[in-house]
């Protein structure tokens, strides 16, 4: 058995107040707290002006590769793109991206394990329409999963940025 740890999302409770955006990219900001940016937040929140309606949506994992079907979803009569509510950052949008390096981001639940209270998002939404859960489930292929995704990350910034540099940049962080 293992812990699955999520954060649900219930959208009839979100008001709107991004206060899970902000508070995820004050977390996120080297040093932490220091500067608040939304564009660095692993929690994105739609709006639908006409209908009053409120999406929040946590960044997933990278993929390479687009979508290959775009389909639209209807909702209280306002139509969206899939794109909306994918949480996948992938190379067709700029949504989960880290504005500076154009890095993927994932959320990461603000660290592990998350804080006592949960992840930040979830202890600053007032509605309660963030809730973290923990629950157990048959240990399935987890660790072959977090390797594909870890080598997808590598493959992507030697593509984008070459070898070499990539080798600098840990030459220099490991020195800290």
């Amino acid at each position: 058995m293992k812990k699955i740890k999520k954060i649900e999302i219930d959208t009839s409770k979100c008001t709107g107040c991004r206060t899970c955006e902000l508070v995820c990219s004050a977390f996120h900001y080297e040093p932490k707290y220091s500067l608040v940016n939304p564009t660095r937040s692993r929690i994105r929140v739609f709006f639908d002006e006409e209908n009053d309606l409120y999406v929040p949506v946590i960044a997933g994992p990278y993929v390479e590769a687009e979508c290959d079907g775009r389909k639209a979803y209807t909702i209280k009569g306002e139509k969206y793109d899939e794109c909306c509510f994918c949480p996948v950052s992938c190379p067709s949008r700029d949504l989960f991206k880290e504005p500076d390096s154009g890095l993927p981001l994932k959320c990461d639940m603000c660290g592990e394990p998350p804080p006592p209270e949960g992840p930040l998002c979830v202890a600053w939404c007032l509605d309660d329409a963030l809730t973290y859960v923990e629950r157990e489930e048959e240990e399935e292929e987890e660790e072959e999963e977090k390797a594909d995704e870890k080598e997808s990350a590598i493959e992507y910034l030697i593509k984008k940025y070459g070898l070499e540099e990539i080798r600098d940049i840990l030459d220099r962080k490991s020195k800290l």
